[in-house]
């Protein structure tokens, strides 16, 4: 006998609710018990009420309520946070997803093959409704670059169907309050590396006028959703092409700033270490809210010292190569840079390396490996 936790997140489904928890019931046998985990996130229909006459009929349903609409992964928090059952699985409440096919997840995770299956709406032979063009193609490519910043192999990120054992969810600590749980969870799990399965599943889309309400700004936080919980353990090859661009970026404003200043006039001996200042406070606070880590904390004076270190040493070089290259004939806006492309690597090997450590210590052991 096992027991399968079922969230469900509400808003607004009013016309599909009792549909798919009735579907949900059905997949119940001898062998399964259910939890079945709703969360009304403050729907303004009568969502709340249908559940509550379902689960007076119904002992398997638990109904938690939040006062304010925050999302559909505020919801999973608190659904997830409920669940007791061995496995716990995401089921929205339209019915684009067949609950049967939850005897599929659940297989390989019985058979004690997998930790984590989620499921595929294209690795399968299952029907499935033809729906928006630029959807799909949307999904197959937040898809293509979830897996190259996760280095998974899965076919369809965004999938809703995702089941865990519940001592795997319970280590995943869930930040997103809307869409953007759906590319996190995936990053998340990808850093555990636990036994991943995918399942092929069937798949009825809907139509916005039926109620489906994922957008284009979802799809926009999906893409940073993907840098922002990944980075930090991507591939090291692509940690360095990001850094790139944000150094790119840092190249912009020195080269603003190193104009600015010598417009008005400022001498080029304090002109070169006051542009070169501004652009490192500009590049580390970059680099930890999309690169190296997700929040910043100065409750350690370590990093902070060190960070100093390394910025110290990039002005002497940054400095140096400066004024040879002047000396050898260069005119200033060249040597100033070359010299500051010529620390690209130095300044990504140290701040990956030395300020930034995949494995970190102290207080911030938690954040970066959570």
């Amino acid at each position: 006998m096992i027991k399968l936790s079922i969230v469900i997140p509400c808003y607004n489904e009013a016309q599909t609710l009792e549909k798919c928890l009735k579907r949900v019931i059905d997949i119940k046998n001898d062998n399964m018990l259910l939890e079945i985990i709703i969360v009304d996130d403050c729907s303004t229909d009568n969502s709340f009420q249908i559940a509550k006459n379902l689960s007076n009929k119904y002992p398997e349903i638990l109904i938690f309520r939040h006062e304010q609409n925050q999302g559909k992964g505020a919801a999973l928090r608190t659904g997830i946070q409920n669940a007791t059952g061995d496995y716990v699985v995401i089921q929205d409440a339209d019915l684009e997803y067949n609950p049967n096919d939850l005897k599929k997840l659940l297989t390989p995770l019985i058979e004690n093959e997998a930790d984590v299956v989620l499921g595929s709406r294209f690795l399968t032979g299952e029907p499935h409704r033809v729906l928006y063009f630029w959807h799909y193609m949307g999904n197959k490519f937040l898809t293509l670059l979830s897996n190259m910043f996760s280095d998974l192999n899965l076919t369809d990120m965004e999938c809703c169907y995702k089941m865990f054992r519940r001592d795997i969810i319970e280590k995943i600590k869930m930040e997103e309050n809307r869409f953007g749980i759906e590319p996190e969870l995936v990053a998340k799990i990808a850093k555990l590396r636990p036994r991943i399965f995918e399942v092929g599943i069937s798949y009825t889309g809907r139509t916005y006028e039926e109620g489906k309400k994922i957008g284009v700004k979802d799809g926009f936080r999906a893409l940073y959703c993907i840098f922002h919980y990944n980075l930090p353990h991507a591939p090291l090859i692509l940690q360095f092409l990001v850094y790139t661009l944000i150094e790119l970026s840092s190249t912009f404003l020195n080269a603003s700033i190193f104009i600015f200043l010598d417009l008005i006039g400022l001498n080029i001996n304090l002109n070169i270490p006051l542009s070169y200042l501004f652009t490192g406070i500009f590049n580390y606070f970059i680099c930890i809210a999309i690169l190296f880590r997700h929040k910043i904390k100065w409750s350690t004076q370590n990093e902070i010292i060190i960070y100093s270190f390394v910025i110290l040493i990039g002005l002497i070089v940054d400095f140096g190569i400066t004024k040879i290259l002047i000396a050898y004939n260069y005119d200033l806006y060249s040597s100033k840079g070359l010299s500051y492309f010529s620390g690209l690597f130095f300044n990504f090997w140290l701040r990956r390396y030395l300020v930034f450590p995949s494995i970190a210590v102290g207080p911030w052991k938690a954040q970066v490996h959570k």
